[in-house]
């Protein structure tokens, strides 16, 4: 069960190192090749928003059918267990959350520098003119 939040993580990582690689100013000729090789990456990559929203389903299941213990009768370590698990299933929604978000930023600062590539072609024919 952990390789999943493992591979998760990772993702998440690789997707805040391709924020700020495309976030940094560069000169304009190295721009362009940077946001047209993310822009390549983008289309399969885009599983991740679909890998993430399942472990999303995931977490709301088991909040559902988790075992509540708050009662008196659970022992020390069984509230701990409790308690470490509702900790988990949070920082998990966290990092799904984040993927996704990472995921749609990296897609609209792409799209937001290819705009901007293409008026700038379309100003430079009307001045040609």
């Amino acid at each position: 069960m952990a390789l999943q939040w493992l591979i998760l993580t990772y993702v998440v990582a690789a997707e805040v190192v391709i924020t700020l690689v495309l976030t940094l100013p560069y000169p304009m000729l190295l721009k362009k090749r940077v946001v047209q090789l993310v822009s390549l990456i983008l289309q399969p990559a885009a599983s991740i928003v679909a890998f993430a929203g399942f472990q999303l389903l995931d977490i709301y299941w088991k909040a559902e059918h988790r075992l509540s213990c708050s009662s008196e009768v659970c022992t020390a370590t069984e509230r701990d267990r409790y308690e470490k698990s509702i900790y988990k299933a949070q920082r998990n929604v966290v990092l799904c959350a984040a993927g996704i978000l990472l995921y749609w930023c990296i897609y609209r600062i792409c799209k937001y520098n290819k705009d901007l590539e293409r008026l700038e072609a379309t100003e430079k024919r009307y001045k040609k003119e």
